[in-house]
Parts: C-alpha cells; structure tokens; sequence
C-alpha cells in the first residue's frame, strides 16, 4: 500500500475512534422519516411484507421504522439512500438471481 494511502487510512481510523467514542460528531449522516421510508417503499412500488423481504428485515421491523417507533441503522441506512436515489438499481439487484 502506499504510503499516502495508509497515511489517509490511519487518519479515517483515527476520526472513526473520535465518533465511536462521542468526541466528535460524524461528518455526516443519513436520517429516514417515517414519510421518507413508506415514500422509498411507494418508488419501489412493493408492499410492506415484499420490502421486507428484499432488504431483509421482517415485516414488523419495517412497520416500526414506517411508524416512528424505531429507525433503521447500519447497512439498512445504506441500502435505503441507494433505493432513494437509485431504486430501479435496487430492484434490479434486489430481485435477480444469483
């Protein structure tokens, strides 16, 4: 690996260690209504019980985040920008056989 690569690396690691740990708040961040959940499910034109299916969450967990009583993190955060911007990829991706 490079030098300056590495260099960037250990920085990462180093802001990553800084958020982990609440001294400092992450550069940025993704945050999904309730609205803006059902409105990505809506763009996808797939029910409840099939969104949950796709991105792999059951059903009750996609009810919460629809109504507020919880959010989505980690990877479902991730997949769920992508299937904002880009949802005909999503679908592609999401029902093609491996």
């Amino acid at each position: 690996m490079k030098k300056k690569l590495f260099k960037e690396l250990i920085t990462s690691i180093k802001e990553a260690d800084e958020v982990y740990k609440d001294k400092n708040k992450p550069s940025r961040s993704f945050k999904y209504s309730p609205l803006d959940i059902k409105n990505i499910r809506k763009k996808l034109s797939v029910s409840q019980s099939e969104f949950a299916l796709m991105i792999g969450i059951s059903k009750g967990t996609l009810l919460n985040w629809e109504q507020g009583r919880r959010g989505p993190t980690g990877p479902a955060k991730a997949l769920l920008r992508v299937a904002a911007i880009e949802p005909e990829a999503v679908l592609h991706a999401l029902h093609s056989k491996a």
